[in-house]
């Protein structure tokens, strides 16, 4: 259930209404807003009888939300929450970040090869992978707590937060010490207990849709972080499994308007992991931002040809390079259009 309070109501009001509410046995999030503070009820199993809430002074109405998620919605939290990851900022209203590196770090050289490819052609943050989750067991699995090393240091010397993904909950205060911003991949999103343990971390993270998740899904699982009492959270759309074999994943730009409905989070798009094919990777990144995406995530390499880990669907230097320049014009003209 939602409370939503007058705008002019007291905080004398507004504790009465939380106090009413723990009372009853159920837990009262106050969600402070421009113009008026709800406050969030949460902790039900069914109904919430709130014929003596509605009566408070300072209660304007309650909404029941039937939602499996609710501090993630726009019911409990209408405006769009900004994520800041060291100086870099997600929103709604802002313009889009660009992510961007190789899919995982194999040696110093590479990294920071491809650290400097991605800053000069005006990426704001550095992705790769330390602890590599593989279909096979044979493959490449990653350089682990060298990597992660390599990666931070990396980003500290172009000047790129970075972000990098956490398989395990032991891993995780690793991670956060050398990451900017977490990353829980798509095999993860479902890892209930690593998702709580994020959630209590308060370290900003990159949240990846499952292969087969529903929306609902996918938002029911940021909840799981957000409930924990981190708001940092960025949700990322990297494919979905269908019975369409010529992509790795097919890419459902539709994601993009209807979470920025139902939720107030960001969202970025993964073109690289959502169609497995290089040539696929600029126009789609094209139309994420086209559809409104808060920022796009690219795997680029020095040497795709050579590299451990999808090299094929890996941007080079070059590359990457003649799509920045197309994505700063594309921005320049949606931005102009509005």
């Amino acid at each position: 259930m939602l409370i939503v309070m007058h705008p002019h109501a007291t905080d004398e009001q507004i504790d009465a209404v939380v106090s009413a509410v723990e009372r009853m046995g159920l837990i009262a999030k106050p969600i402070p807003g421009s113009q008026r503070t709800a406050i969030g009820v949460l902790g039900n199993q069914g109904y919430v009888d709130d014929s003596t809430i509605r009566e408070l002074p300072g209660v304007r109405e309650t909404i029941h939300v039937s939602k499996p998620y609710k501090l993630v919605s726009r019911d409990f939290h209408p405006e769009p929450t900004h994520v800041n990851v060291a100086g870099v900022t997600f929103g709604h209203g802002l313009r889009p970040v660009i992510i961007a590196g190789p899919c995982s770090v194999e040696s110093e050289e590479q990294v920071n090869a491809a650290a400097a490819l991605v800053k000069d052609a005006g990426a704001q943050m550095l992705r790769g992978g330390a602890f590599k989750p593989r279909t096979g067991p044979h493959t490449f699995q990653g350089l682990g707590m060298a990597g992660l090393a390599l990666l931070q240091e990396a980003g500290r010397a172009h000047g790129l937060p970075v972000v990098t993904e956490v398989m395990r909950i032991e891993q995780l205060d690793v991670v956060a010490s050398h990451a900017d911003m977490i990353q829980i991949g798509a095999r993860n999103m479902q890892n209930f207990d690593l998702l709580k343990e994020v959630g209590k971390s308060r370290h900003p993270v990159l949240l990846k849709r499952g292969i087969c998740s529903t929306i609902e899904e996918f938002l029911a699982a940021a909840e799981y972080i957000v409930a924990e009492g981190n708001p940092h959270l960025v949700l990322c759309e990297r494919g979905i499994r269908s019975f369409e074999p010529s992509t790795r994943n097919t890419l459902d730009l539709s994601v993009i308007p209807l979470i920025q409905e139902r939720s107030h989070l960001p969202i970025v798009v993964d073109p690289s992991h959502a169609t497995g094919t290089r040539s696929l990777v600029p126009v789609m990144t094209r139309a994420a931002l086209v559809a409104g995406a808060d920022g796009v995530m690219v795997e680029v390499h020095p040497d795709p040809a050579r590299a451990l880990c999808d090299g094929a669907q890996s941007l080079s230097g070059d590359e990457f390079a003649a799509l920045m320049n197309d994505v700063r014009a594309l921005l320049d003209f949606l931005e102009s259009r509005q």
